[in-house]
């Protein structure tokens, strides 16, 4: 007698060729709208299925696990991060948490890079200018950058993807320094030439670039706070490819506003999908590049997290631990 599937339920539209997959492991349900699920949808998901996949857009809090049925067994998140999901509430109602980590590394590390590029050459701005016929002709004075090579670049989170920023940051030219919550190992330091600082303040005032690239968490909310970003220097450029959360995104709007930093290149916003009107009148201004959260948007990449998906929901399922579990103690 055929064993019976797991019903899988997903809460947004995934590439086709991962969708498929699903579709001859599990009993699955998908999102063909690609909407985000209402609470109301979110918490039948809960209750009628064994594994749920939500994605970033899906606050799997306390209130919402407390409601699951008993046969919810595995949260399998289609992200790198885990912070919409309230992973401590879940181990308590022995409901496992996995993720996808890994897989978006070098995505995000390109997005960055980009973002560095846009901002200290104007680039979004250049293109503006040819598509309005702002452009004349070439000026020696005219849309006027900063060059990147021989530049500090300060990184915050020293993870994967920082690494991967340090990697392609040597090749620019850059100068590597980074601050983490434990120093690298020190024959990373040396492969990516970087310089450890164990005083976030101290790293910032030196900066010419900061990029962000630590989790999001209790500990890193507004880890650039207003206090901390008044440390940069005036010809400074931020880029967060992280999370909105961990930057104070109005105190970084008034120091854009007033000068006090030459720009800005930002993937994720604090109250996304919301973007603060002030950011996007600086935008206009030419004073920020703003993205909508595609550090990680890739073809490949988004196969590559659903394959993982599809690894931790069938390792569990078969009864083995799943190799992207997540637990509170690694957050």
């Amino acid at each position: 007698m055929p064993q019976k599937k797991p019903l899988v339920v997903v809460t947004r539209k995934l590439p086709e060729v991962v969708e498929a997959r699903m579709r001859e492991l599990f009993d699955v349900r998908l999102n063909a709208t690609d909407a985000p699920m209402s609470h109301a949808e979110l918490v039948e998901a809960m209750r009628a299925a064994e594994v749920l996949v939500p994605t970033i857009t899906d606050r799997i809090d306390s209130g919402l696990i407390a409601q699951a049925g008993e046969q919810m067994k595995l949260i399998a998140n289609f992200g790198n991060g885990v912070d919409n999901i309230d992973v401590t509430s879940a181990l308590r109602r022995g409901i496992t948490v996995t993720n996808t980590p890994g897989v978006l590394t070098d995505d995000t590390a390109d997005m960055t890079m980009a973002l560095i590029m846009a901002v200290a050459r104007r680039i979004v701005e250049g293109a503006q200018a040819i598509t309005s016929t702002e452009w004349a002709g070439w000026s020696p004075t005219w849309m006027l950058g900063h060059r990147i090579t021989g530049k500090k670049l300060g990184i915050v989170g020293m993870g994967r993807i920082g690494q991967a920023v340090a990697q392609r940051a040597r090749a620019f030219g850059l100068e590597v320094h980074y601050h983490n919550r434990r120093r690298v190992a020190q024959a990373t330091e040396q492969k990516l030439e970087a310089t450890y600082w164990e005083s976030l303040d101290q790293m910032l005032a030196r900066m010419d670039i900061v990029s962000v690239h630590c989790p999001h968490t209790p500990a890193t909310y507004h880890l650039l706070s207003a206090r901390r970003l008044k440390y940069l220097k005036p010809h400074a450029i931020v880029v967060n490819t992280a999370r909105g959360e961990i930057i104070d995104e109005n105190a970084l709007v008034r120091m854009l506003e007033a000068g006090e930093l030459v720009g800005a290149g930002l993937d994720v916003f604090e109250h996304e999908p919301a973007v603060s009107p002030k950011l996007m009148k600086l935008a206009r201004a030419g004073k920020v590049t703003l993205l909508p959260h595609m550090g990680s948007a890739t073809l490949e990449g988004r196969i590559d997290m659903g394959e993982k998906v599809i690894v931790n929901v069938k390792t569990f399922m078969d009864g083995h631990r799943p190799p992207d579990r997540v637990l509170p103690s690694m957050l």
